[in-house]
């Protein structure tokens, strides 16, 4: 079989014309690491990659013009005028470097003809570990200790947390994400409840973990961890109703999706001591905040969000917890393998398409 290297050698094919023959790919929402990492997976060099440090909307749309595909992340914002636009360009494939999709109206995309994939489980132990580093942190002060000692500080008033040894965590959400969550804890010698509408009773044989209702889970819980999908269902799971149901003096850990909980009554909780902690990785209102540096104007227009971060007992990241070389490299992998697939008229990998 011909290669590309040996045709450009013999002078079958110019370069010029040898991009013509390239898919082309619109890329929104572009960092360093997203670029190098897509650069780097196997096929992307096949392919004309068009990289934007913007978000696609509708009103950005029209820079996909030209292209077979787009590829797209969580605060991209597919909704039908969007991907009306887009497919009037000529895109034929939204694929997102990530697992959720509530931010693309899937309908319109099949009305549109219109294909959606995504990365369902780039790497649940990253998104895991994260979640419990945040913890460790925020019940062992780690944050406000390396403060200190950087100050010549090194007084341990204020610093003492608890022994997660003995303690209930609370999964709300047992997929991969939610189960790898939930052996850590086992490992630290956690009692583990979870609750899942679609529970997988021979993992949890297997792990000790015991499945209950939700309400239970929250009452019991010491720590309760968020590992769900945004969809209406799930909106504001956790609101003024159901925190107040968590148990007094509760962490609560949410590195899934923001608006999976009232952003409001999680203020209130905070203000009337109801939590013991609380750690983000994820916001409500994080579009236009999150992955973007704003230090320079030293103030936040989002009031909610500046407040949270007034509270000790707070701690956010801004959408991290996927962010290590194994989940980037596993996101582009499927990512490239799937746009190359569905351009070439080959099965997209299973599980992949929305």
């Amino acid at each position: 079989m011909t290669t590309v290297a040996a045709c450009f050698s013999r002078g079958f094919f110019q370069p010029a014309v040898y991009l013509d023959m390239m898919k082309a790919i619109s890329f929104y929402d572009t960092k360093p690491y997203d670029r190098d990492a897509m650069l780097a997976a196997e096929g992307a060099a096949q392919m004309e990659w068009r990289f934007h440090e913007f978000r696609l909307t509708a009103e950005t749309a029209a820079t996909a013009a030209g292209c077979d595909a787009v590829c797209v992340f969580v605060n991209d914002r597919l909704d039908r005028g969007c991907l009306t636009r887009l497919a009037e360009a000529g895109v034929r494939h939204v694929a997102l470097r990530c697992a959720g999709f509530n931010q693309v109206d899937l309908a319109a995309a099949r009305e549109l003809g219109v294909t959606v994939t995504r990365v369902p489980a780039y790497s649940p132990h990253a998104v895991a570990e994260h979640a419990v580093a945040l913890l460790l942190t925020l019940n062992r002060k780690i944050h406000r200790a390396h403060n200190r000692v950087r100050e010549f500080n090194f007084s341990l008033a204020g610093l003492v947390g608890f022994d997660l040894h003995g303690k209930t965590a609370g999964i709300i959400g047992t997929g991969k994400i939610g189960r790898c969550t939930a052996q850590i804890f086992r490992g630290f010698g956690c009692e583990v409840l979870a609750y899942d509408p679609f529970p997988q009773h021979d993992w949890a044989a297997g792990h000790a973990v015991r499945y209950t209702r939700f309400d239970e889970v929250l009452e019991k819980a010491d720590i309760l961890s968020l590992h769900l999908p945004l969809t209406p269902e799930t909106h504001h799971l956790l609101n003024a109703d159901t925190l107040a149901r968590m148990k007094s003096g509760a962490y609560l850990l949410n590195t899934s999706r923001g608006k999976l909980v009232d952003t409001t009554a999680l203020i209130g909780c905070l203000k009337g001591g109801q939590l013991g902690g609380v750690a983000l990785d994820v916001y409500e209102e994080e579009e236009g905040i999150f992955f973007e540096d704003h230090s320079e104007r030293g103030l936040l227009e989002d009031d909610e969000l500046s407040r949270l971060l007034t509270f000790p007992n707070v701690l956010v990241t801004s959408h991290q917890a996927f962010l290590t070389r194994e989940a980037l490299g596993e996101i582009a992998r499927v990512t490239v393998t799937n746009l190359r697939s569905h351009l070439d008229g080959l099965p997209l990998l299973e599980g992949t398409v929305l």
